[in-house]
């Protein structure tokens, strides 16, 4: 008999199926073990009673330990009370893989314990939920950009040069030279753009910020559009759009998994176009109500991030911050040179920026003069300003870290839960 997947069980009431997977946990009451058990697409219960089972059934599943993979068969009926509505009536039993001493029990464990069991952990009810929210996430960001005509275009992960700031890479040999693990895609997604018109990437980035913040991991995964022949107030509308389909994908599609995770869905509902915006120097006044006082020219920490999105309801654009404290490649803002044509936008609820992006410098002189001025290497970045010798328009684009919305929409305190293995400032392992 072929298996059956647990969140397909709705489709074979009063049949019998196989199930293929491990033992979740388990408690017995006389004459009966209820076995909880998992496939990787959920969980169910199946009903071992001693009656209905040959004795060896019976003395089998007394004694199974927790995550012994284990193949049940048994007939599938309904149960008001289970939570997928449907329960296992079991017939047979057979011990696949013996699980002893499982180190993550039903007690409490502390986070540097699980995160040393990491490898265990993901196996858990709660990162189910939150893993599987991720997953929606990701496919929810490449159907947007799939949908509207943009074409996937791959930056590669080793780099000859700095793209967010020198003080923050890793560095790697690279045969005769030095190679350094991405910070962003999207200098060469600006090759992309002007290539197709649109286009995005999506992979892995790297930061060495020695941050020990709960925003903050060395490794993590961003999906970054751009657009050709698009300005900054473009950059905004995409962004907002974006980032209102995403939510509504996971409200839509992941609703067990945020009930698992009782995360209060009202206030991801409100995630609805348009976005509220608002300038730097709003920004600085907002903030001065409320008693932070920030010296104009100085980015946004975490304090001030927090405190400006308890303002709002749904995410919130800052745009035009000061050029000194944004990246090279921003384009001044022609109307007042001293700011950057950028946007960042700030999740509610305190969990800071998600989203980073701006309007790019497009000429080819002036490009120059800030990779200078910034003392950046001119050989490394000659292609880059090829982009702007041959055939040149203004484009914008932005990058959207996957952990950080993962955090937010999952309504979780730290990033390391947000991702399979984390990397952070004191741990590669497991």
């Amino acid at each position: 008999m072929n298996a059956t997947y647990i969140d397909e069980i709705g489709k074979h009431e009063g049949e019998e199926v196989t199930l293929r997977g491990w033992l979740y946990n388990k408690r017995s009451s006389g004459k009966l073990h209820f076995l909880q058990v998992r496939d990787g697409t959920g969980t169910i219960q199946c009903v071992v009673f001693k009656k209905e089972v040959p004795a060896e059934v019976f003395a089998l599943a007394d004694h199974i330990a927790q995550e012994s993979s284990i193949v049940v068969r048994g007939t599938v009926r309904a149960d008001d009370r289970a939570p997928l509505g449907y329960e296992v009536g079991v017939t047979g039993l057979e011990l696949v893989g013996e699980s002893t001493d499982y180190p993550i029990t039903p007690k409490e464990h502390g986070v540097a314990f699980l995160l040393d069991h990491r490898h265990l952990w993901v196996r858990s009810s709660r990162q189910h939920a939150v893993l599987r929210i991720r997953s929606e996430i990701t496919h929810a960001c490449r159907r947007y950009f799939d949908e509207r005509g943009f074409v996937l275009f791959d930056s590669p992960i080793l780099t000859p040069a700095a793209c967010e700031g020198t003080t923050t890479l890793f560095e790697t040999p690279y045969f005769d030279e030095t190679a350094y693990l991405t910070q962003s895609g999207q200098l060469y997604l600006e090759a992309g753009a002007l290539a197709f018109g649109k286009a995005y990437c999506f992979g892995p980035t790297f930061r060495a910020e020695k941050s020990k913040t709960r925003r903050h991991l060395m490794e993590f995964w961003m999906v970054e559009p751009e657009v050709a022949y698009m300005d900054l107030a473009g950059d905004m509308d995409l962004a907002e759009d974006f980032v209102e389909y995403v939510v509504g994908s996971v409200v839509a599609n992941r609703a067990h998994e945020l009930a698992v995770l009782e995360r209060d869905v009202d206030r991801l509902k409100s995630v609805r176009k348009p976005f509220p915006r608002i300038s730097y120097e709003q920004a600085l006044d907002l903030l001065h109500d409320k008693g932070i006082e920030v010296a104009w020219g100085a980015d946004f920490g975490a304090e001030e991030e927090t405190a400006i999105s308890e303002s709002f309801d749904r995410p919130v654009l800052v745009h035009r911050y000061p050029a000194e404290c944004k990246a090279f490649y921003m384009k001044n803002d022609p109307d007042n040179e001293k700011l950057a044509l950028c946007v960042d936008m700030l999740a509610p609820e305190g969990y800071g920026e998600i989203i980073g992006g701006g309007q790019r410098e497009d000429d080819w002189q002036t490009l120059k003069d800030k990779i200078a001025a910034h003392d950046l290497p001119q050989e490394a970045f000659a292609w880059y300003l090829d982009l702007r010798r041959y055939g040149s328009v203004p484009h914008a684009g932005f990058g959207m870290g996957i952990e950080r919305v993962v955090a937010w929409i999952c309504g979780l305190h730290h990033v390391r839960e947000t991702i399979p293995f984390p990397r952070m400032l004191e741990r590669l392992t497991p």
